[in-house]
């Protein structure tokens, strides 16, 4: 079972190792890039905001997540089963959203998505298990592990910011894709996790360095 990115202290240990393995790293951590903890609770909850959050801004997202909410008491997927299509439209949720969060709360229930068990599983696994649900991708199943259940070695290849965070860090031509950075992220391994929230925020300091805004 992975030690999960719970403490300052396990978050320090994975800044470490990536600055032994990787001199890019190190760098990065000699200029002062230190990412923060960041986490949203685990389970259902979780699941569904990082659902209701994709290609929304974050106050969009925040916004239908406080309307879903006011209905979703508790917050539980045999409750969301149980709200009706009209209900989830009126919250915001488009059609696609409610399918899809539909389909993970079936899959919750019926015991084929164990949400409760997935922090016992490597990062690979568990992002085979919450990928095969239909309408869950590669940066949904990533961004779950990472920031809900704190898996140390979740990699959000595809994220556009981490992707672009790594061209400037690594001086490369142009900007990776999710096959090449993931290809890139081998070194870090078990620290993936870790390496992704340095780029975030390597990410938001070139940026700020070039004068251009932080999306």
């Amino acid at each position: 079972m992975p030690t999960l990115l719970e403490t300052d202290a396990v978050l320090k240990r994975g800044l470490k190792a990536l600055a032994k393995a990787d001199p890019v790293m190190a760098r990065l951590a000699a200029e002062g890039v230190v990412p923060q903890l960041r986490k949203r609770p685990p389970g259902f909850e979780g699941l569904a905001w990082i659902i209701i959050g994709q290609q929304v801004s974050t106050a969009s997202a925040t916004a239908i997540w406080g309307r879903l909410r006011s209905i979703l008491e508790p917050a539980t997927p045999e409750r969301f089963l149980s709200l009706s299509d009209d209900e989830l439209r009126m919250a915001g949720l488009s059609a696609m959203k409610v399918r899809t969060i539909r389909t993970a709360a079936a899959e919750i229930v019926e015991g084929r998505l164990p949400l409760d068990r997935l922090h016992e599983l490597s990062a690979d696994e568990a992002h085979d298990l919450l990928t095969r649900v239909k309408g869950i991708g590669p940066w949904t199943a990533d961004i779950y592990l990472l920031f809900c259940l704190g898996h140390p070695d979740a990699f959000p290849g595809g994220d556009l910011a981490v992707q672009e965070a790594a061209r400037i860090a690594y001086d490369l031509e142009k900007r990776p894709d999710a096959k090449a950075l993931t290809a890139l992220a081998e070194r870090w391994r078990p620290w993936r996790g870790v390496a992704a929230k340095v780029l975030w925020a390597y990410y938001r300091v070139a940026k700020a360095r070039e004068g251009s805004p932080v999306t």
